[in-house]
């Protein structure tokens, strides 16, 4: 019998669903919100709201497209956390009363579990899927982290960020050359068209696999301080050098420790995912260590980078199987 799992991601400012069966995507529609460009970043309160207009059209037609009744559906999926408390609260309340109205199990997902599960992902044209072990970098707005998978649910985090995330150093020190949130595919664009190696900056000499992002951070600021004070116009003279030589610094302060994993472990099956798995700086990297040290390598599909449903849904699907169903009574929580 099919195992068909409806999925609803809510964390942040994208609403998404999507419908999985048996591990293959039927559909995964998501409705991004842009009011918050101009805030200069995500506004929890207006993020929810948002969630609340979108939830009901996003599901309508995430299920129109795959083809399905809501007869065939086995469970709802939803990501719990970790995210925005009122942004997941609405993706968890609407999941409950779905599944309360079918009759049907409810599964709580771990969005960062399944933003390394994309690569799971089947679709009619999908090559092959990692093997076990698998080591992936994740690397998000909010998130830093090597992780090894040794089955599809059972992972261990073998490095962590200590204070920021890659994600987040892009966009802070892109809003300091006063580019648009999110400044992260910003900073990639203008990169194409700058130096690399025009400008050197602070890398954290962290032990382990572990990662540190705030001194590069500040060195950055104060970088751009003491050049302004000769030059006001010094930004807008560089930026495209600036770019590039910040995303340089970023990818290899991420694809070092990718190698330094990979060594240590043995493990040649290797993986990108996460927002910042969209840079093509870090693509590019990864590709190159790839053929140097014989990698098996994963990167995800652009529509798998950021948040969309279809993670959670694969997730949901092999703790269908294992039958790791949650009550009624589950609350979101805002870290995990």
């Amino acid at each position: 019998m099919a195992v068909t799992i409806l999925a609803i991601e809510s964390s942040c400012d994208d609403t998404s669903a999507a419908v999985i069966r048996d591990g293959y995507i039927l559909s995964n529609i998501v409705a991004s919100q842009d009011i918050h460009k101009s805030y200069g970043g995500v506004v929890p309160e207006l993020a929810s709201r948002a969630h609340q207009a979108n939830i009901v059209p996003v599901v309508d037609q995430a299920v129109k497209k795959a083809g399905i009744s809501l007869k065939e559906i086995n469970a709802v999926a939803f990501t719990r956390g970790p995210g925005l408390l009122g942004s997941l609260l609405v993706g968890t309340s609407f999941a409950k009363g779905f599944a309360l109205s079918l009759g049907i199990p409810l599964i709580e997902v771990n969005h960062l579990q399944a933003h390394v599960l994309v690569h799971f992902i089947q679709k009619e044209n999908k090559g092959k899927t990692p093997d076990f072990p698998f080591l992936c970098l994740l690397v998000s707005g909010g998130h830093t982290r090597i992780i090894c998978l040794k089955s599809h649910l059972e992972m261990e985090i073998l490095g962590n960020t200590i204070d920021d995330a890659a994600g987040e150093a892009f966009d802070k020190c892109g809003k300091l050359m006063g580019l648009p949130y999110p400044a992260g595919p910003v900073i990639d664009q203008l990169a194409f068209q700058g130096n690399k190696k025009a400008y050197v900056f602070s890398k954290p000499k962290v032990k382990g696999l572990d990662f540190s992002f705030s001194g590069l951070k500040t060195s950055f600021l104060y970088f751009l301080r003491d050049r302004i004070k000769d030059d006001p116009d010094f930004i807008e003279k560089n930026k495209a050098d600036l770019c590039a030589s910040l995303q340089y610094t970023i990818v290899t302060i991420l694809t070092a420790k990718l190698v330094k994993a990979s060594v240590e472990t043995g493990i040649k099956e290797i993986g990108i995912a996460g927002g910042v798995s969209a840079n093509s700086g870090l693509r590019d990297a990864v590709i190159s260590e790839s053929e140097r040290r014989k990698w098996n390598l994963f990167i995800p599909e652009f529509s798998f980078t950021t948040d969309n449903a279809a993670m959670i849904g694969i997730t949901a699907y092999y703790k269908y199987l294992r039958k790791e169903f949650t009550g009624q009574d589950v609350t979101p929580l805002a870290r995990i």
